[in-house]
C-alpha cells in the first residue's frame, strides 16, 4: 500500500514539475506576429523560451509559474529588431560631441569647444551630426574656424549620414593629407590650393585610420550605455552594419562575460583583413551573436551628393556622384561570396548604384535561391529596375525615417520625375512580399516609433507633411510591425529564433502603454515601452 501511495505521489510531483514554468504573461493583447498575425491573451515561458500561447484560462490552468505578469490589458509585441543600424557607432557617439541640432556651423564649433573643455582627457576630438542642409545657404563648412579654436588638437567631425567629415589642419597633418591629394571613391576638397577640411566618403579614411582603437574597457562602457537606451526603446536584436573582426572579438568577449546582453547580427566591413579572418572559417554563431554578412558600399549619400545617379544632380549640373570602388571589385566579391554562406549586403543609394549592384547580384544568384543577399537603403531605384529585386530574391533593407528626413530637399537633388522611384517602400515590398525595416541609427534617431510613424503615415515628428510624403508608398500597420520584427529577423536568418512570439522561440518581448495597431496617428510618438524582456528576463 505504501509503495502504491509513493508511486502516486511521485507521479503527481512529476506532473506538477512538467507544468511548471518560469513566467506566465496573462491578461494581455499579445501580437504573436506568427504567419496568421494571431492575437492571444497569455503565454508561458521557461528557460528563456516560449512554451505555449493561448487564452488566459488555457495557460493559467495548464501551467504554474513563480512569476505571474499581469499585463492588465496592455499590448505585447515581439522585441523590436532593427534591421540596419550601427550599434557600436551609436555607443561610441554617446561619448563624443553631438551636433545633430546645430543650426549653423558657428554654433557647431561652439559646441565642440564646450565639449573639449568638459573632456580635457580626450586627445583626438570626434563628433557627428552636422548637416549643412539645415543651415542658411546650405553650403559646406570649411575648417577655418576649427583651426583657429584647435591649432594643435586633432578634430574630425562626421556629417549626419557618415559620408562626409570636416577635419582641422592638425588632423589632416596627422593623416599626411596634402593639397591636391586624390582618392578613389571620395574627395579631398581643395580651394585655391588650400585644404578646406571637407572630406567626402573615402576621403576621410586616412584621418580615421589615425584614431587609436578602443580598449575593451572603453568598448564595454560605450556598449553598455547603448544597450540601456536600446532596451528602453524596446529593441532586443540589432543588425550592426560594418564592424571589424577585432570589434567582433571584443563584443563576443563582452557577451561571454555577461557585460553585454543585446543580441547582434553583424555584418563585417568590406576589407581584406575581415575576409582573411572569416571566409575560411565561415559564419560564427552564439546565443547572442551571429556574424553572417559583409557590408559593402556602392556609393555615398544623397545629402552629400555622393549617391551615384544615372543622370546628373538637378541642383548640380555636370555632377552625377560616383561609385566608391571599381565595378570589378563588386563583381569579384559577389563571385567569391556566392560560393559561401555569407550574405552580401550592399549600401546603394542612387539609381545608378542600385542598378550596378542589382545586375551583379542577378549575375551570380539564381531564381528561387535563399541566400538573402541585401541592398541596404535601396533609396532611389529606376522604375525598370524594381523587378531585379524579385527575380533572384534580393532583399531591400530600408529605413523609413530616411524618407521623412530627406523629403525637405530630396527633390531639389534629383527632380520630380526620379522621386517616383525614391523611398518607394510599397513598390519594394511587392518584389518579394516581405521587407525588413531599420533606422540606420545614429544617422537617424534610435526610436522604432519614429520608424512606425514614417512607414505608416509618412510624416516626421513634427507631423509634416499634412497628407504624408508620397503616401502611395506607405506600408500598413501590420506590414510595418512585421518589418520591425519577423521580417527583420528573416533578413538575418534568425526567424526560427526571434521575431515572433511562438512556442520554441526566445522569449524576447515588450509591453507598451499604447497599442500600435490601434493608436491614433497623433499619439504614435507618445507610445512608451513599459517593460522589455530578453530571453524571459526583464531588462528594462
Amino acid at each position: 500500500m505504501n509503495k502504491i501511495l509513493l508511486f502516486i505521489f511521485a507521479a503527481v510531483v512529476t506532473a506538477c514539475n512538467s507544468n511548471r514554468v518560469d513566467t506566465i504573461v496573462h491578461h494581455a493583447v499579445i501580437y504573436t506576429v506568427d504567419s496568421a498575425f494571431t492575437v492571444v491573451e497569455a503565454m508561458a515561458i521557461k528557460d528563456g523560451k516560449i512554451i505555449a500561447t493561448g487564452t488566459n484560462d488555457a495557460i493559467t490552468s495548464q501551467y504554474q509559474a513563480d512569476s505571474m505578469v499581469d499585463a492588465k490589458g496592455a499590448a505585447v509585441y515581439p522585441g523590436f529588431i532593427d534591421a540596419h543600424a550601427h550599434f557600436l557607432g551609436y555607443g561610441t557617439a554617446l561619448f563624443q560631441v553631438a551636433l545633430y541640432d546645430a543650426k549653423t556651423w558657428e554654433e557647431a564649433v561652439d559646441e565642440i569647444v564646450a565639449f573639449a573643455k568638459a573632456h580635457p582627457e580626450i586627445k583626438f576630438i570626434q563628433g557627428r551630426g552636422w548637416d549643412q542642409n539645415k543651415w542658411p545657404g546650405k553650403k559646406y563648412p570649411t575648417n577655418a574656424l576649427l583651426n583657429e579654436k584647435f591649432p594643435n588638437t586633432p578634430v574630425v567631425i562626421q556629417r549626419v549620414d557618415g559620408h562626409a567629415s570636416i577635419a582641422n589642419a592638425a588632423a589632416l597633418a596627422m593623416a599626411g593629407i596634402k593639397p591636391g591629394d586624390k582618392v578613389v571613391g571620395g574627395e579631398i576638397q581643395t580651394i585655391d590650393g588650400v585644404l578646406t577640411g571637407l572630406l567626402i566618403d573615402n576621403g576621410d579614411a586616412a584621418v580615421y585610420a589615425k584614431i587609436p582603437a578602443p580598449t575593451q574597457k572603453e568598448m564595454a562602457t560605450w556598449l553598455s550605455a547603448a544597450e540601456k537606451n536600446c532596451f528602453e526603446q524596446g529593441l532586443t536584436t540589432i543588425t550592426d552594419c560594418g564592424l571589424s573582426y577585432q570589434d567582433v572579438d571584443m563584443i563576443d568577449a563582452l557577451h561571454k562575460s555577461n557585460q553585454l546582453n543585446m543580441r547582434l547580427y553583424v555584418m563585417l566591413s568590406d576589407n581584406e583583413a575581415n575576409y582573411n579572418a572569416y571566409l575560411k572559417k565561415g559564419p560564427y554563431k552564439t546565443d547572442k551573436l551571429f556574424v553572417n554578412g559583409f557590408k559593402v558600399y556602392a556609393d555615398g549619400a544623397l545629402g552629400s551628393r555622393g549617391a551615384c545617379l544615372l543622370k546628373h544632380y538637378a541642383d548640380q549640373p555636370g555632377w552625377g556622384g560616383f561609385l566608391l570602388r571599381n565595378k570589378s571589385h563588386y563583381d569579384s566579391l559577389a563571385q567569391v561570396l556566392s560560393k559561401t554562406n555569407f550574405q552580401m549586403c550592399t549600401h546603394a543609394i542612387g539609381d545608378s548604384a542600385n542598378r550596378e549592384i542589382l545586375n551583379i547580384y542577378n549575375k551570380y544568384l539564381t531564381p528561387g535561391n535563399d541566400k538573402r543577399w541585401r541592398i541596404e537603403h535601396a533609396q532611389i531605384v529606376a522604375p525598370e529596375d524594381f523587378k531585379l529585386f524579385g527575380t533572384v530574391n534580393v532583399v531591400p533593407s530600408v529605413q523609413p525615417t530616411h524618407g521623412t528626413s530627406d523629403m525637405y530637399w530630396a527633390e531639389d537633388r534629383i527632380g520630380k520625375e526620379r522621386m517616383k522611384g525614391a523611398y518607394a517602400y510599397k513598390d519594394l515590398l511587392k518584389q518579394n512580399g516581405w521587407m525588413p525595416l531599420g533606422t540606420d541609427f545614429p544617422v537617424e534617431d534610435i526610436s522604432p516609433f519614429k520608424t512606425f510613424l514614417a512607414s505608416v503615415v509618412r510624416k516626421d515628428a513634427a507631423g509634416y507633411p499634412a497628407g504624408g510624403f508620397q503616401i502611395e508608398n506607405a506600408l500598413t500597420r501590420e506590414e510595418t510591425i512585421k518589418g520591425m520584427t519577423i521580417w527583420a529577423a528573416k533578413a538575418g536568418f534568425l526567424e526560427k529564433e526571434v521575431g515572433s512570439l511562438e512556442a520554441g522561440k526566445k522569449a524576447d518581448f515588450i509591453l507598451l502603454d499604447k497599442d500600435l495597431m490601434k493608436v491614433a496617428e497623433q499619439d504614435i510618438l507618445k507610445t512608451k515601452v513599459t517593460a522589455t524582456y530578453l530571453g524571459g528576463k526583464k531588462v528594462y
